[in-house]
């Protein structure tokens, strides 16, 4: 695994691993998979895709690990795409990253990943068609200028074009931005366009300081995030030491990937809330270098938790032995599997993608909460 445990974005990589441990940790408590422990060899890139390079290069072959998994993010993760095309032939897969983009998804690159989260298409598209439900019709993009930025700007757009509408405004910023900087200008960029709804495509501190500077600029518009973005995170910069926090979450709404993690009539929430609080997973002192307080739980916790239990039975379908040549006819051995969150899970060789639900979720009472009723919200 690597992902960000450093930087402006070390809460993803930090929340992603400590719902993954907590069910590998269960699992080899209960004798592993097959009579095998779980292992996670963990390296740090801080959301840089060269470091992302180095670690993959060294994971497959210094360590020699069986698969990749759990990486984090798109500008990652599109420069690793290459090396396991390069390197097919060692049948090196990687597992369920942390980004909804494309080139994971498709030629040439699909068949060397594994993907169980929604995409990014579907997530913008479902924003786009219920803004456009509500009568938000002037949509504007605030997004990060690289892979992911693109992917999900090029999702709003093929979401409008579909309705015969195009971008009221866009504006960018550079990976990296933390949530200190101002976001002063692209406010002032998108305020021109007079949109309507604005959909961002970002991670947590640069999409916290745009939806501060926002509302004190007086942009008072329904601001959408994707599920990448970090929901806890971002709520906790918006809201922490402030008497005015309202203001600055009332007009958020979040998609994201997985259910809430509040309800618990869905089992494997059940699951994942009665392991996380049994195991309480840390990262590494080693790979510390900032302070970071984790959640109890979080919606990028209970994904890398999802991800780690059917990483569990897709080894265990394996059978004994460690043949990378019987993983792929593992997965695509999973069909209707009941992952335990109410959508079943299925695989095969033109299906790379496990799960296709989206979700939507506003601030209530200082959390993000299911939001069922769009028109009810917006009034």
């Amino acid at each position: 695994m690597s992902a960000a445990f450093s930087g402006p974005s070390r809460g993803l990589g930090s929340e992603l691993y400590r719902g993954a441990k907590a069910y590998f940790n269960h699992v080899n408590e209960n004798g592993g998979v097959n009579g095998c422990q779980i292992l996670l060899k963990l390296y740090d890139d801080g959301y840089q895709p060269d470091p992302c390079v180095r670690n993959t290069m060294k994971l497959m072959l210094e360590d020699r690990v069986f698969l990749l998994f759990g990486y984090v993010g798109t500008p990652t993760v599109t420069r690793v795409l290459p090396l396991l095309k390069k390197f097919q032939d060692e049948k090196v897969f990687l597992f369920f990253p942390f980004t909804g983009a494309q080139p994971q998804r498709e030629p040439p690159y699909g068949n060397f990943a594994f993907n169980l989260r929604a995409s990014y298409r579907q997530e913008t598209a479902g924003l786009v068609d219920n803004f456009l439900r509500v009568g938000k019709k002037r949509i504007a993009v605030f997004y990060q200028a690289d892979a992911y930025g693109r992917s999900g700007w090029a999702g709003v757009r093929a979401a409008l074009a579909v309705h015969g509408g195009r971008l009221a405004g866009e504006a960018t910023y550079r990976r990296g931005q933390r949530f200190t900087g101002t976001m002063r200008a692209q406010v002032e960029i998108l305020q021109a366009a007079s949109p309507d709804a604005v959909i961002c495509i970002g991670s947590y501190a640069a999409c916290a300081a745009f939806a501060r500077d926002a509302v004190d600029l007086g942009l008072q518009i329904p601001i959408a995030n994707l599920s990448f973005v970090g929901s806890e995170n971002l709520l906790q910069l918006l809201t922490e030491g402030r008497d005015d926090a309202e203001k600055y979450t009332r007009f958020l709404v979040n998609s994201q990937v997985v259910p809430s993690y509040e309800n618990t009539s869905i089992p494997a929430v059940r699951e994942y809330r009665q392991l996380m609080e049994r195991y309480d997973p840390a990262v590494p002192e080693e790979l510390v270098k900032e302070p970071y307080s984790p959640f109890p739980q979080s919606f990028v916790s209970l994904e890398g938790f999802l991800d780690a239990k059917l990483m569990a039975e897709i080894l265990r379908r394996m059978g004994g032995g460690h043949d990378r040549a019987k993983l792929e006819k593992a997965v695509f051995s999973v069909r209707n599997y009941d992952l335990g969150i109410g959508e079943p899970v299925s695989f095969g060789p033109d299906r790379r993608q496990g799960l296709q639900m989206v979700y939507y979720t506003v601030v209530e009472g200082g959390r993000f909460v299911t939001l069922d009723d769009w028109q009810g919200w917006v009034s």
